[in-house]
């Protein structure tokens, strides 16, 4: 019996949290929510052109992140055990922090907050931790053509810029997994010791560390 309503699986770029949703939904018979980043018009333009584009990217994915998420909170599924996502919608907050600056950054906030209160919050929030270099490897390998200009930079802001949301929102329940040493994905063994601190372990509101 799964204890968890609803779960999101996160990280940075490249993390792995699509692939860990899925194989979760499919062994759990959750129902899953992806995120729709592939229909975004806007992100090839701003990896050729952030500074132009880093607004309308930010606004059109909290627009969308928003709508798919309550639409799928609206449809009830009776015969799924629980909700798991591969996004949590603080997540628009989380990159806008990287690519705003001054008042776009200060607009867009307000903005956010607003939204953010109409949804639901999950019960447990799992972050998977890998250091820039393997994000870069994992990005590379899946090919996507628009993701070659990521650079470990980016990359590293985006990661400061969780934990700060960490920090500054305690009453959360997050649950971060340092995966450098392992490969869940190929190691079915190492899929086996995420899925047990997942489901088998007790925390606290605010960061739960485990390193794997």
């Amino acid at each position: 019996m799964v204890k968890y309503n609803y779960i999101v699986i996160e990280g940075n770029i490249g993390a792995g949290k699509t692939t860990l949703a899925t194989k979760i939904a499919n062994d759990f018979n959750a129902k899953l929510i992806l995120e729709r980043f592939a229909d975004n018009p806007f992100l090839p333009k701003f990896y050729a052109d952030p500074e132009r584009y880093s607004f309308p990217l930010e606004l059109s994915f909290l627009a969308d992140r928003y709508k798919q998420l309550k639409e799928e909170f609206m449809k009830q599924d009776l015969f799924k055990s629980f909700t798991i996502a591969d996004y949590y919608f603080a997540k628009s907050l989380i990159f806008a922090a990287a690519t705003l600056t001054g008042d776009e950054f200060n607009l867009y906030r307000q903005i956010f907050y607003i939204i953010y209160g109409m949804l639901p919050k999950p019960d447990l929030y799992v972050y998977l931790h890998l250091e820039p270099d393997r994000l870069i490897q994992n990005i590379q390998k899946r090919g996507r053509e628009y993701e070659k200009l990521i650079t470990t930079e980016y990359l590293k802001k985006i990661q400061d810029n969780y934990f700060l949301f960490f920090r500054q929102n305690p009453e959360n329940k997050y649950l971060i997994i340092d995966i450098n040493s392992i490969d869940f994905v190929e190691n079915e063994e190492d899929y086996s010791l995420i899925i047990d601190k997942i489901f088998n372990c007790e925390y606290t509101s605010g960061m739960n560390k485990i390193v794997l």
